[in-house]
């Protein structure tokens, strides 16, 4: 992992970590509260932020091809991969939508889960308030919302869960284990009444594989444990 200074001015975003980069991709951390892409608020991205990176990196006199995969909710951190080529971008989102991309999440939430393992499937509606709304069978407008998630710890009241995602539907883990009785710490919007950490909830993307979109090679990341809030977290309480 690299950490590169840039010219950012909001102390969030001061350091780029690279996790991996070649010619055709970038896998990159990104922390809780700062934005993937730009929105009506004007904030910070880190989508510029890497734009910036390797515009000053490679001397780039012109725009800067960065294709976005996937996304990551503003409070959540973790790993996120980025295309650096048209026919990177291609592939990997082939890859997503065939769901042969693993994302695999820790977070921990309030109370306990009702078995150890569980392998949810729900539908979600997104009714424009802000919210994901969480159905047992489908109704008009929603999109199949599939998980598997497996309970690592319980302690004091909480639990340390982590997920994989086979769908990847907007606000989807965070909907999901609120619909089962154990929202996400500090994910107020979804029913948490504990605190994490300022603007943050604890939900992390800690591990992507999926195979290098000019190669048969089968790339796998896991987020270094400095990077990862919630397991330090888990330590620590």
């Amino acid at each position: 992992m690299s950490t590169v200074k840039t010219n950012d001015n909001n102390d969030l975003d001061k350091e780029l970590k690279v996790i991996f980069e070649d010619n055709h991709l970038l896998v990159v951390f990104k922390p809780h509260r700062l934005l993937i892409q730009s929105d009506e608020s004007g904030s910070p991205t880190l989508f510029l932020q890497i734009c910036q990176w390797i515009k000053e990196k490679y001397q780039k006199p012109g725009n800067v091809f960065l294709g976005m995969v996937h996304r990551l909710d503003r409070p959540a951190s973790g790993l996120v991969v980025f295309a650096k080529t048209s026919k990177g971008a291609s592939r990997l989102s082939e890859q997503i939508r065939a769901k042969a991309m693993k994302k695999k999440y820790q977070l921990i939430v309030q109370g306990e889960l009702k078995t150890r393992e569980g392998h949810c499937v729900h539908y979600l509606t997104n009714p424009g308030d802000g919210r994901s709304q969480v159905f047992e069978t489908m109704v008009p407008e929603s999109k199949r919302a599939e998980l598997l998630y497996r309970v690592l710890g319980v302690k004091d009241g909480v639990s340390l869960v982590e997920v994989e995602l086979i769908t990847g539907r907007r606000h989807q883990i965070r909907a999901q284990m609120a619909h089962l009785g154990c929202p996400i710490l500090g994910d107020g919007r979804y029913g948490s009444t504990q605190f994490f950490r300022e603007g943050a909830i604890a939900l992390v993307a800690s591990e992507l594989g999926f195979q290098h979109p000019t190669s048969p090679k089968e790339l796998k990341f896991e987020l270094p444990k400095e990077l990862n809030s919630v397991a330090r977290y888990w330590d620590e309480h």
